[in-house]
């Protein structure tokens, strides 16, 4: 189902109800529950509101529940501190008395280098896509890998290449975008070796879903350009997986990396229900 960088954005536009108080609505990404990178990408705009000159540094995500997209999302905000160069905060969301996520958010100041160093991108080819002025989330697999294909197999890695096509170029909107396309593809890249298990069985014969996600930002990057997600799943077993990420810009400069606790088990129960 293809995704509009409007209605993402729309979900990102936090009504203030109360003080550090905000509620949201949902993308509709044709699931029972909400799309978890919304709530990464609404996490980050809550974490950021008041603290300007700041960006988030590294975003901590625990999913508790699913929340239903027939509702709006209610999201608190509790500073922790506030200084020169950092600042934090965590950042709830619940509908009624559901608890969904909790999040602590970093923000950061940029200061001078002391060190640098940053790891290399794989050596792949680029995106083919030009853009069609669609406004749409764009992904592009890389090496025609097809997770949603049980039988295609491979290694527990990933690599995809996104963008969000006329997406604005404010930090802000950049990094809440970056954290929405994290969610989605290293349940995919941890099945991958598995014969018989792809994405398309995740709704029906398996029960999947995120149970923590951690993003840190080390660059400014433009959501509206192409950027590589370099996905590795280190571990899958014991009903979990782990995996890892990072993410490039299409110059090769490395600007975030993330890593994820997944739940991958039989179905049971309803969707959402961790």
């Amino acid at each position: 189902m293809a995704l509009g960088v409007d209605a993402i954005l729309g979900s990102l536009a936090l009504e203030p109800v109360a003080p550090n108080c905000y509620r949201a609505g949902n993308v509709d990404a044709g699931h029972d529950v909400v799309f978890g990178g919304q709530l990464l990408a609404q996490s980050i705009v809550a974490g950021l509101a008041g603290h300007d000159g700041k960006t988030v540094k590294t975003l901590h995500t625990v999913f508790a529940r699913g929340a239903s997209p027939e509702a709006p999302v209610d999201i608190a905000v509790d500073p922790m501190h506030a200084g020169r160069s950092l600042a934090s905060s965590s950042v709830t969301i619940s509908q009624g008395d559901r608890l969904c996520t909790r999040s602590i958010v970093l923000l950061s100041a940029d200061e001078p280098d002391v060190i640098r160093h940053a790891d290399p991108p794989p050596a792949l080819s680029p995106p083919n896509g030009d853009g069609d002025g669609s406004r749409e989330w764009q992904v592009e697999i890389a090496g025609d890998v097809d997770v949603s294909d049980p039988d295609a197999v491979g290694p527990p890695q990933l690599d995809a290449w996104i963008r969000f096509e006329g997406a604005p170029d404010d930090s802000a909107t950049g990094q809440a975008l970056l954290a929405f396309a994290t969610d989605g593809f290293l349940i995919g890249t941890a099945m991958r070796p598995h014969p018989g298990v792809g994405q398309s069985q995740a709704h029906r014969t398996l029960s999947t879903g995120v149970l923590s996600h951690t993003l840190t930002f080390h660059e400014p990057c433009s959501a509206a350009q192409w950027l590589l997600l370099s996905h590795w799943s280190a571990y899958a077993g014991r009903g979990r997986s782990y995996g890892r990420a990072n993410v490039f810009r299409s110059d090769g400069q490395l600007v975030a990396s993330f890593v994820q606790d997944a739940m991958i088990r039989a179905r049971s129960g309803q969707p959402g229900a961790l």
